[in-house]
This record gives C-alpha cells, structure tokens and sequence, in this order.
C-alpha cells in the first residue's frame, strides 16, 4: 500500500491507531481523536490509541458524527483508512439511538427502529427476565423497576438504549445564583464553558437531557457545573462526594454563590446526619456496613428525600454498591461529574448506562490556553535504587518490588533539592505510603495530613496553607480528591498507586487552579529509574498526554530539568 503524504496518523484492521508524537500537526490529531478513541500507550514518538464501541457511543451520545469522524481520520492518516474501520465505525455510531425507551402513560417501553432488531432483543435471555406481554411491531413493554438493569444487560450485548423515558420532578426548590459571593461581594458569573455544559446536561429540560457525564479538568469548577444545573432543575438535589471535606467544600460553595440558606443545606456524614432539600454525602457513609453480610444501612438516603436530582462528584470513584442501588433510581436525573472517564475497575459501561453518557467535555490544555488553568510543566524525574537495595530487590515478588522502588530512600534528597529549588512558592508532596510520608516529614520539619488527621486539623492546616504560612505541606492519597489549595504551584509526587490515571488526573489538578500572579504551575513525579515504579509511572503518564500534556524526564542528577532535546526524551 502506497502512502499518501506525511500525515500524523497510522490506521489500522483492528482498529487501533498509531501516532507520530513529534509530528508538526501532532496536536491537530491528538484533538481529534480524544473526541471518539482510547488512549492505550504514550511512549516518547508513537502514541497508541484504540477505537471501541463505548467510545464511539459516548461520541455519538456528545453530538460527534459518523462521517466527520472519518472525514477527520482520512484527512490526517498516512495511508488509506482501512475499510472494515469506516465501517465499524458508521455502524458502531448509528447503533446509538436505535434503541429509546419512552414513556407511554404510566408504561415503560423499548422501542426500536427496527422489527428485526426488536426481535433479537427479546430473544435474548439477557433482556426476556426484564420485559412484560408480547412485543409489538417496534416496541414491547419494560418492567417498571428494570429500566437500569435493561439498560446494562443490553449494553453488554453491544445495544446502547437512548434513554428518553423522562424524569421525576421530585419536590421544589427554588434557587438562584448571585452576582455575588455572599461573604465578600466578590463579583460572581459562571464561566461560558460551565454554562454551557449546564446547558447541554438540562438540554431545554427535554427528555434528551438529564442523565449524562460532564468531564473537566480538576480546578476547572466541576462544583459550579453541578450548581448551574441545580439552578435549571430547582429541585431537591442529592449530591455524593468522595470525603467529609469535598462535603464542606460544596456547602461553602452552595452557600457563597446561591441563594440557599444553611437551613437548606444539610450534611450527611460521619460527624452530622441532616437531611434537607440539598444535602451532601459521601461514597464512604452509604457503603458502611457492620459486617460484609449486613445490608448498607445509609442506602434509605435514597428514598428519605423527594430527590429531583442526584449528583455523582468524581463520578469515576464510584463504589460499585452505589452502582447497584443507582441502577434503581433511573427516574430521578442523574449528573457525573469527572476529570477522567477511565476506571481502574473498567466499569466504564456501568457509568454510561447507569449515570449517563458523556455530554460535555473540554480539552485541559484548551481551557491553559484559555487562562481559566494554570500552564502546567509535568516533570519526571528517575532515581537510581540504591546499590545495597538491590539484591533485596530482585529477589522480591512484584508487589515488593513496587513498594521498595516507591518507598526508595533515595528520593528524599531529589525532594529536598526541588523545595530549596521553589523557594518561595506553595508546596504540596503527595505520596502513597504513610511510613515514607512520615520520615520525609520528619526529615523536612512540615505537617503531614493523612486519612487519620482530624477533620478541624486538616482544615487548620489546609486553611494556614492557603494564607502562605505553611510553605511546604505532606498529604497522603487523602489529598487526592476535592481539596481547594488555589495557591499550591509546585507538587511533587513522591510515590503513587499502581499506574493509576485517575490519580494522576487528580494530583496534577491540584496545582491546576489559576495562579493570582499569572505563574507556571509544576508537576514533579519520582521514579525509580529500570523497576516496577517506572512501569506502573508509564502507565500514569497515560493522563498526561490525553490532556496533551508533555511531560520531561530528567536524571535526579541533573535536578535541573533538561531542555526537550535531551537525551532522556520528551513524552
């Protein structure tokens, strides 16, 4: 096969694509493929995507067309486009839509475009337990409590259902947001991309909204999104989040910007069970237990309210026993909200079919370039492993051979050196393992936050933070998630979990929020240079350069990052 120019883009049968990372219209097709495939692998010249049916579904589900999608692909590939990949692709796109379940009365239905297809369905075994009487001609009826469940059985045999069977108003609540922070009268309005996500979650208030993903980046204002919706919705509103202080963090956020009153805001936690027309909980109280065989006694949260509107904050933590009560709830409008879509479960089809497809997405380095996130440099810097660990390390299993890498001794020296480095600005060290944290805390003489630090110490310490009192300051993953540290410019990431790109998403987001002096914000990871450390860190970077973040890889040596010609490479 003859090529066709100097084009990015390689595409293959089996539907993966291969792209050129130094290529002068590298950015041009990286944009166009974080609208409908998968990033898989993100070495330093050929990044590796995927297309799959999910992905095609969420972006017909976003308003992506078939035939731009290969008009796209045809115009930046090398060579042809092979022809079982157009087609996959029209086939896959057009199969959103084919399949609706609408209301008729007090009826549920499935509805299909097709006899044919409708037949197929209901002789799936899959489907036949949540089905009622005999189909008609386009449509047979659905029982009324399996709206959920039909949906994921039916997406795992490759049917998308459109859902557009309507929502329940649940009870009133009227709000709005001000024009000004209650506090300080701080002038207040919604950023266009906030008001448009709002927009295209509520769709008019039609039954083609109400259920769905918004994905922005961390600092981009997820919270205010979930307000603006709030707003269009005016209806009681269930929100879960990931920690007691994401629950503060949105109550503050409720109470500055709208005009709710603390009577009408309530916090179901731990600490304060209140429950009023908005409360806000956490994943960690409704799936409390007293035993693993003992039902989930925060559940009846679900029906203690007359919730209009649920929202599902860091929607990609979701536990899965609140995927199963969710699939319960389909009548009440349903909002994610995320950074990523990736799971490290890969119960990303669970998020489509239960919470809703993508509706909403913006590139992180579009809304940098906007000024609405601070420029991100993404540094990694690879440590040696220390001579006499060495030994000890080859003759561990893989899971001790991550831990050693990550816990490496060596690292604290490069931590130190990258602090005198920053001197001056707000510094945040993340890391995985206590012990390690612990000794690095010692060794540097800051305060350490982890999951057993008191909720009004955390507060203490994350507020004096904020002042600038606390220049440096050690969290575990507890700082992972919903912390606002606007003023945090440096973070160095001193071990991490395995290859997880959800944690990458929320640890670089923590210096993403825009800096009052216009200043570059900077993300350092370190590794342990030829061990399990690096391999799983591979695997992070995957987030990195899905939001066309570049990242550097220097020698701990150098401290100094390297220009992009180094040697090392540039990701």
């Amino acid at each position: 096969m003859s090529g066709r120019g100097d084009e990015p883009l390689i595409i293959q049968g089996d539907r993966s694509i291969l792209l050129e990372a130094r290529h002068p219209r590298y950015e041009e097709a990286r944009d166009l493929l974080a609208r409908f495939a998968e990033l898989v692998k993100s070495p330093e010249h050929i990044h590796t995507y995927r297309v799959t049916p999910l992905s095609l579904w969420n972006a017909a589900a976003a308003g992506e067309q078939a035939e731009a999608v290969v008009a796209g692909l045809e115009a930046l590939s090398r060579y042809p486009v092979p022809g079982n990949v157009v087609t996959d692709i029209r086939d896959a796109m057009a199969k959103y839509g084919r399949l609706k379940l609408v209301r008729d009365g007090e009826a549920l239905l499935l509805v299909a475009d097709d006899p044919l297809l409708l037949a197929e369905v209901c002789r799936s075994a899959t489907a036949q337990a949540f089905l009622e009487g005999r189909p008609g001609r386009d449509r047979v009826r659905v029982r009324p409590d399996a709206r959920g469940v039909l949906k994921q059985s039916l997406l795992k045999l490759g049917h998308p259902i459109e859902d557009l069977a309507g929502y329940v108003d649940g009870a009133r609540l009227s709000l709005a947001l001000r024009s000004a922070t209650r506090t300080d009268g701080e002038p207040f309005q919604l950023r266009l991309y906030q008001k448009n996500a709002a927009e295209v979650f509520h769709a008019g208030g039609s039954a083609r909204g109400g259920s769905g993903v918004i994905v922005l980046p961390c600092g981009a204002g997820k919270t205010l999104v979930g307000i603006a919706a709030m707003e269009k919705l005016q209806t009681h509103t269930l929100v879960l989040t990931t920690s007691l202080t994401a629950v503060r963090q949105w109550i503050r956020e409720l109470l500055e910007r709208t005009t709710l009153t603390p009577d009408q805001v309530g916090e179901y936690t731990g600490e304060e069970k209140s429950i009023r027309p908005v409360t806000i909980t956490t994943y960690q109280i409704l799936t409390w237990r007293k035993s693993k065989t003992d039902d989930f006694a925060h559940f009846r949260l679900f029906d203690r309210g007359d919730w209009g509107f649920i929202v599902y904050d860091e929607v990609h933590l979701l536990p899965a026993p609140v995927f199963r009560v969710t699939a319960d709830i389909q009548a009440r409008r349903r909002l994610g909200l995320t950074a990523t879509l990736v799971r490290e479960d890969e119960k990303e089809d669970d998020v489509f079919s239960l919470i809703g497809p993508k509706k909403y997405d913006v590139p992180w380095k579009e809304l940098e370039r906007q000024g609405w996130i601070a420029t991100a440099r993404c540094v990694e810097v690879r440590v040696a492993l220390p001579e006499p660990l060495r030994p000890r390390y080859a003759l561990s299993d893989a899971r001790e051979k991550f831990r050693l890498a990550s816990e490496n001794v060596a690292k604290f020296p490069v931590v130190e050196s990258l602090i005198r480095r920053h001197e001056g600005e707000q510094i945040l060290v993340i890391g995985q393992y206590l012990d390690q944290l612990k000794d690095l805390a010692r060794r540097l003489g800051a305060p350490l936050i982890t999951g057993a630090t008191r909720q009004k110490d955390r507060e203490d310490l994350y507020g004096r933070f904020r002042a600038g009192e606390l220049p440096v300051l050690l969290v575990s993953k507890v700082g992972n998630f919903a912390i606002d540290l606007p003023d945090a410019s440096v973070a160095i990431q001193i071990s991490g979990t395995f290859g997880s790109r959800q944690e990458e998403a929320q640890r670089l987001g923590r210096v993403l929020r825009p800096k009052r002096d216009g200043q570059t914000a900077t993300f350092y990871s370190l590794v342990t240079r030829n061990t399990r450390d690096q391999e799983f860190a591979a695997n992070r970077q995957l987030f990195l350069t899905e939001q066309g973040y570049s990242y550097e890889i220097v020698d701990a040596g150098t401290v100094v990052p390297l220009p992009a010609t180094a040697a090392d490479g540039v990701a």
